[in-house]
């Protein structure tokens, strides 16, 4: 929020002291990246669950795609193979929409929730700054009454001018008092309020990636070959590849 005072209108006397607008203006700065920070943060956790989603329908898609490959027709080997990629790739994807949709009801509706209070706050800042500027223009009033000649209608006019001012600086008074209570403790309030959500993620991520571990493992302990270390696949499969760049089908011009 911009804090530049009107040009026109301005009473000499300091009616806000300097300490004062500092704390304000501290406090209020910091509910603004606050404000900052949580709307940055719903909106990665959006993207990172929609990229969990995507990943593991992806992995299923592919599973699918080789499951309809002729060679599961000719190979039982293979088909075995592919079929038990599937089960894990479906298990997979159960699992994370699992994960995803802990994490909407803990993490990320709760953030929205915590966001939906700013527009609250910043109207109350603006009511307070609107407060500030009639208490400036109604005390710049009184004192150009004071710097006159004391005759009876300017004694009149003064008078009538202390009695605008009175409620309305009671009214910025009141206004200031309570924001510079209550921004502090709204502050402090997100430790308390974030870290159930925080540690709902945690677990949530834990529990997800338990899970995956044995899954994998069921399905490294189904494809894994005695005798056959990936180093010995992946000579068989150069092997296989120098075979069929031989070919004269694909042999170099």
């Amino acid at each position: 929020m911009s804090w530049i005072p009107f040009k026109i209108g301005q009473p000499k006397k300091q009616i806000v002291p300097k300490t004062v607008e500092r704390d304000f203006e501290r406090e209020y700065g910091k509910l603004q990246q606050l404000e900052e920070q949580t709307r940055r943060l719903q909106k990665d956790m959006k993207k990172s669950t929609d990229a969990d989603l995507a990943m593991s329908k992806s992995a299923v898609k592919i599973s699918l795609d080789l499951l309809s490959n002729p060679l599961c027709e000719q190979d039982q080997d293979f088909l075995n193979m592919v079929t038990a990629l599937d089960t894990a790739m479906k298990r997979m994807d159960a699992f994370n929409q699992e994960k995803v949709n802990q994490i909407q009801k803990t993490v990320i509706e709760p953030l929205k929730k915590f966001g939906s209070v700013f527009p609250s706050l910043n109207m109350a800042v603006k009511r307070r700054e609107q407060a500030l500027q009639d208490y400036r223009r109604l005390q710049a009033k009184v004192e150009k009454y004071e710097e006159k000649e004391k005759t009876g209608p300017v004694l009149a006019k003064l008078h009538q001018a202390r009695e605008e001012l009175r409620p309305v600086r009671d009214d910025f008074e009141a206004k200031n008092k309570q924001l510079l209570d209550e921004m502090p403790r709204f502050y402090h309030s997100r430790l308390d309020y974030f870290q159930p959500s925080f540690e709902a993620l945690i677990r949530a991520q834990v529990g997800y990636y338990s899970e995956m571990q044995k899954i994998f493992g069921d399905l490294t302990q189904q494809l894994d070959q005695p005798g056959h270390p990936d180093e010995q696949r992946e000579r068989e499969n150069e092997a296989r590849l120098s075979e069929l760049r031989a070919l004269s089908i694909v042999a170099d011009d």
